[in-house]
């Protein structure tokens, strides 16, 4: 288990590693290099990501429940099942990436890039996507009840069965 004062105050490089179902919760890793590692079903809850780099990580069935991910780079990360529950996602890049059956709930996504995302059967109940880019996403079956979708981009966003209310 990695505590918040072994990893402060140093920028943690893993890219292209594997650190599956590594217990990182309540972890400083602000500006981390996560690109292309296979953290899948990691513990990350209540962390601190913020500006992390996770490009084109698998992180299926990873836990990031109330964690912090203001300005992280997921661009085209495996998130297929992941628990990013009440997780801050503020600004972050999510373009292209995959989040089939993954649970936001109550997430902020405030001015997030989900360009071409994959949010198939998404549990997105109460998330703030104001002003998100959600240009091309599948939302096929995704629960929408309660999200704010307030000055979001929702051109050629697929919307079937997408459950509202």
């Amino acid at each position: 288990m990695f505590k918040r004062h072994l990893i402060t105050n140093e920028i943690l490089y893993c890219s292209q590693g594997e650190l599956r179902e590594v217990d990182f919760k309540g972890a400083y890793l602000e500006d981390a290099n996560f690109k292309g590692t296979d953290l899948e079903g990691a513990d990350l809850e209540d962390a601190n990501l913020k500006g992390a780099n996770l490009e084109g990580a698998n992180l299926k069935g990873a836990k990031f429940y109330w964690a912090n991910l203001k300005g992280a780079d997921l661009k085209g990360a495996k998130l297929e099942g992941a628990n990013l529950e009440w997780a801050n996602l503020e600004g972050t890049n999510l373009e292209g990436a995959n989040l089939k059956l993954a649970t936001l709930k109550g997430a902020n996504l405030k001015g997030t890039n989900l360009e071409g995302a994959d949010l198939e059967e998404a549990n997105l109940k109460g998330a703030n996507l104001e002003g998100a880019n959600f240009k091309g996403v599948n939302l096929k079956g995704a629960n929408l009840k309660g999200a704010n979708l307030e000055g979001a981009n929702l051109k050629d966003t697929n919307f079937e069965g997408v459950k509202y209310w």
